[in-house]
């Protein structure tokens, strides 16, 4: 059987070949979340750098922080939004006789890096054409988008408050238990 020279199949297999490499590589990174995270900020200050020599793409920033925004939040919202939920599914606790749940994200922290990583990558490739260099004030857009932040994340917190999670784990949680009996099995020693 013969191919033709328009026949998809080299090209599929070719893309095939790509995304499964592409995974092998995302599959590697996922455990070294401090490497990931570096590689992204070192992309933002690429991407900052490029924005500021270039004096413009500000549109292009302004909905990438937009996006970015967005992303925060589903980072930091609940799976189940307790105000919204009332099916027998897992919920967070509202009172110390509750029994402990623990907080599930909206959006996992891989998800988020990665969608914040392709989100950059998308924006950078964008400054590299004119026709997205949209002249606009940018102090304005600036303004805006700290007003939106700033309530938004107001929003986030007073939800934070009121259905009592945090949505970080800062290391092994530690209980006060017996603290004479330590020092007083070293003195004995």
């Amino acid at each position: 059987m013969e191919q033709s020279v328009g026949d998809p199949v080299p090209l599929a297999k070719f893309r095939s070949d790509i995304s499964r490499q592409f995974q092998y590589y995302l599959d590697k990174a996922t455990p070294h979340t401090s490497g990931r995270w570096a590689g992204t900020f070192a992309l933002l200050l690429l991407y900052a750098i490029r924005v500021y020599f270039v004096q413009g793409f500000y549109i292009v920033t302004y909905g990438l922080g937009i996006y970015l925004l967005n992303l925060l939040i589903g980072f930091l919202s609940p799976m189940v939004d307790p105000e919204q939920e009332t099916s027998d599914g897992p919920s967070l606790p509202m009172k110390g006789s509750d029994e402990f749940k623990p907080f599930i994200r909206r959006l996992p922290e891989f998800k988020f890096w990665y969608a914040i990583t392709k989100a950059l990558c998308i924006a950078f490739m964008m400054t590299f054409f004119s026709v997205f260099d949209v002249p606009v004030f940018w102090p304005i857009l600036l303004c805006y988008w700290v007003v939106l932040f700033v309530l938004t994340m107001k929003r986030q917190i007073l939800h934070m408050i009121k259905y009592k999670y945090v949505p970080f784990n800062i290391g092994k949680q530690k209980y006060g238990g017996k603290k004479g009996s330590a020092s007083s099995s070293m003195s004995k020693d």
